[in-house]
């Protein structure tokens, strides 16, 4: 079996197909933008769609916005090489959205508007509030763009079969790279800007489609392949490995027992749990998860769309088995290392492997790897958006229409803000991804979520349920947990001091773990307490109003 992602024989005709299959996407989506701009009148035009979308539509775009690339490549790559394994994240990313359905879809929807920053001020002082939001939501977004985007250029050149000596367009493999992420960056301005809220949930919601589809698809193939015998594909997967039975069984990659070091293990076993917390936690505190709340007409809308989503995700989260270990056992560990030492390319990889045997020889090859990479360049381009559109908002509602304007921004003033905001936030983020395509993608993903997790969801959490919770308070939790999972993720092995760190030869590490959740969350609880109880500051009025209107919606715009 070939090494490379498409053999010489069906190089050229994969590449013209997932070129085509490309450019109709985005010629689709770019006319859903144009004529979702139409619609786009207002600042709740903008900002939450007209809050018009069904709990259905809702919950497809959310699992469009929460299915990203780190899903789709990612988790079907760690299943591959790591076996079960690989299977926790699918679990981790599942399972968090109970502690989203349970504390937060509803509660937010009837007490915010636009961001997240609404519930947190509606019974504070509103400038430090609203301006510590806006820098937690901007860091969490642009550290998600940054592995998405970064993503994207790998993925192109690799897909369109530009590797180190090759070229293509006169391009080599690293400059394909950068005009791939100006590309995907230019794309997410124009939906952002152009469509705002309306134009970038369509998106979503056809992505989510597409993707859905696509992994279907591929998983019916993988189970015909081994007439729906699930024994034999695990069988298969486990010799194919090369790890045997341990491919089966935890421990592979998590939680990993050192024999004769104790306080490794420890580490190991800690690491697993740390990683588990950041998990389950960091949804309820994503900014552009957090605004799908608000896109909905009603408390009992956003309760559905959040159920949907759990149906939609967790679908496609039991596909990710099927093509991770469908990977190992079609593919094999060695050709999938070889090709990305991540596994990042596995889920392609088996998309052309059961192109040759369903569709006949290279040409069945690089068809189905066509319409695969398409739907991964659909998945990175619409979660971009979503980060873009979640982030904007953050810079224009919270920090120039209430800080810098006091509230006395007009509507107009506002949108036009949001979007010379996303058009700066996107130039920024091309820019940086330029210069972070050396950097582990699984990283920024990781410190996204636990900076979602350690700075947001105390802020939120005890706003919505603490009457005591003030103004100083809720600076301390975002700041708080802000900068330990920030500090903590730069000294750790992560970065460097390992052989798989960022900067291999430099080693400034002294924190143990690769996830610091386990102790910047509850960082960002203690902080917040903290800085409530030094803090005399106390509206029980506002607290019991804000109560009333998260309980019942009454006062909801």
């Amino acid at each position: 079996m070939s090494t490379v992602l498409a053999a010489e024989a069906g190089g050229s005709t994969a590449r013209n197909l997932t070129i085509t299959l490309f450019l109709i996407f985005v010629a689709v989506t770019l006319a859903i933008t144009i004529w979702a701009s139409r619609q786009t009148k207002t600042a709740t035009d903008f900002y939450a769609g007209g809050r018009s979308f069904s709990g259905f539509q809702n919950g497809m775009a959310i699992g469009g916005d929460y299915m990203s690339a780190a899903s789709f490549l990612g988790i079907a790559g760690l299943i591959a090489l790591y076996g079960y394994d690989g299977f926790l994240y699918s679990i981790g990313f599942l399972v968090a959205w109970l502690v989203a359905l349970l504390l937060v879809a509803e509660l937010l929807r009837n007490s915010g508007r636009y961001t997240m920053a609404d519930v947190l001020a509606f019974r504070m002082r509103q400038r430090p509030v609203r301006t510590a939001a806006a820098v937690s939501t901007i860091t969490v977004s642009i550290f998600y763009l940054l592995a998405q985007m970064v993503g994207a250029g790998a993925l192109v050149a690799l897909l369109l079969g530009i590797k180190p000596g090759t070229t293509f367009l006169g391009m080599d493999a690293d400059t394909a790279k950068v005009a791939t992420i100006i590309l995907v960056g230019a794309l997410m301005i124009i939906y952002v800007t152009v469509g705002g809220m309306k134009g970038t949930t369509y998106v979503q919601i056809v992505k989510a489609f597409l993707l859905l589809s696509g992994a279907l698809l591929m998983t019916l193939l993988v189970l015909a392949k081994y007439k729906f015998n699930l024994s034999s594909l695990l069988g298969d997967a486990a010799a194919s490995s090369g790890k045997g039975s341990a491919f089966l069984e935890p421990g592979l990659r998590y939680g990993v027992e050192v024999a004769g070091n104790a306080t490794q293990t420890f580490y190991n076993k800690m690491d697993l749990l740390s990683l588990g917390i950041a998990l389950v936690l960091g949804t309820a505190g994503l900014p552009h998860i957090l605004i799908r709340f608000y896109t909905v007409p009603t408390a009992k809308a956003a309760r559905k769309s959040v159920l949907w989503a759990i149906g939609i995700i967790g679908a496609f989260y039991l596909l990710t088995l099927a093509l991770g270990f469908g990977a190992a056992a079609l593919v094999g560990g060695k050709e999938i290392v070889a090709q990305d030492k991540a596994g990042n390319t596995a889920a392609p990889q088996l998309a052309e492997a059961l192109g040759k045997d369903f569709l006949g020889g290279n040409l069945g090859g690089a068809t189905l790897l066509a319409i695969i990479a398409a739907v991964a360049f659909a998945t990175i381009l619409a979660v971009v958006a979503g980060l873009t559109l979640a982030s904007s908002s953050s810079l224009a509602h919270d920090f120039y229409a209430n800080v810098v304007k006091k509230g006395q921004a007009s509507e107009r003033q506002e949108v036009t803000v949001a979007r010379l905001s996303a058009l700066v936030i996107g130039a920024v983020s091309i820019a940086l991804s330029i210069y972070a395509q050396s950097l582990n993608v699984a990283f920024l993903v990781a410190l996204a979520f636990a900076v979602a997790a350690s700075g947001n969801l105390p802020a939120i959490l005890y706003s919505l349920f603490w009457k005591r919770f003030n103004t100083s308070g809720a600076v301390w939790a975002i700041y708080g947990g802000l900068l330990s999972a920030v500090i903590l993720v730069f000294f750790s092995p992560v970065v460097s001091g390992a052989p798989t760190s960022m900067f291999p030869e430099h080693d400034w590490q002294w924190f143990p773990l690769s996830n610091p959740g386990i102790l910047s969350i509850p960082f960002g609880f203690l902080c917040g307490w903290i800085g409530t109880v030094i803090s005399k500051e106390h509206d029980e009025e506002k607290y019991a109003e804000l109560e009333v209107r998260s309980l019942t919606g009454a006062g909801a715009h």
